[in-house]
């Protein structure tokens, strides 16, 4: 009769096998739940047995386990969706026949300009964020006032002028992107200001 620890090493050879050639998406778990599957190592089989040449067959699976392992170890961490994106991209919007001119051709150009300052915001709350406040009455259970007001306030660098082409038979449309080293500088630029008022 086979010992525990031979009739377990039978069991799972087969599947280290068939796992051999896909690749291991270990996420984010921690390293102390990784450790003990690279430090638990197998009773030495004797040479010769058909445990030691199914070792020998498994050792490139037992390989990618060892490295997943140590990859863990070493404190690899998948950032938030909104870090890991390249540069942001922002989209503005502006109508021509509404724009204060009588000339047509002054019109476009007054649109394109309103378009790009509706880009701008549109990248400002993406760094800094949207400040919304909400304000709500009820009297004799009956909503008597309810209101929403949103500010965006910041400042934008460095954006880059991606397209400016017509939406339709009257409106313009301007894209702006954003690298991200750009906006961790003006992250770290505005929490410098708010440490220093706050002081």
């Amino acid at each position: 009769m086979k010992r525990p620890a031979q009739l377990l090493f039978a069991l799972v050879l087969p599947l280290l096998t068939a796992c051999e050639g896909i690749p291991l998406h270990l996420g984010t778990a921690p390293a102390s739940a990784a450790a003990p599957v690279a430090a638990a190592p197998a009773a030495a089989p004797s040479p010769g047995s058909a445990a030691a040449s199914a070792a020998s067959a498994s050792a490139p699976a037992a390989a990618a386990v060892a490295a997943a392992s140590s990859t863990l170890e070493a404190g690899s961490v998948i950032a938030p969706l909104v870090e890991r994106r390249e540069t942001l991209t922002a989209t503005g919007y502006a109508v021509i026949s509404v724009q204060n001119h009588r000339n047509p051709a002054q019109q476009r150009l007054l649109a394109i300009r309103a378009a790009k300052l509706d880009a701008y915001r549109a990248l400002t709350e993406q760094v800094y964020g949207l400040k919304v406040e909400a304000n709500a009455t009820v009297a004799d259970m009956v909503v008597q006032n309810d209101t929403f007001r949103s500010r965006v306030e910041g400042v934008i660098f460095g954006a880059t002028l991606v397209s400016i082409t017509p939406a339709g038979d009257d409106t313009y449309e301007v894209t702006l992107t954003l690298d991200r080293p750009v906006v961790q500088d003006l992250r770290a630029l505005y929490l410098s200001q708010v440490i220093a008022k706050a002081r």
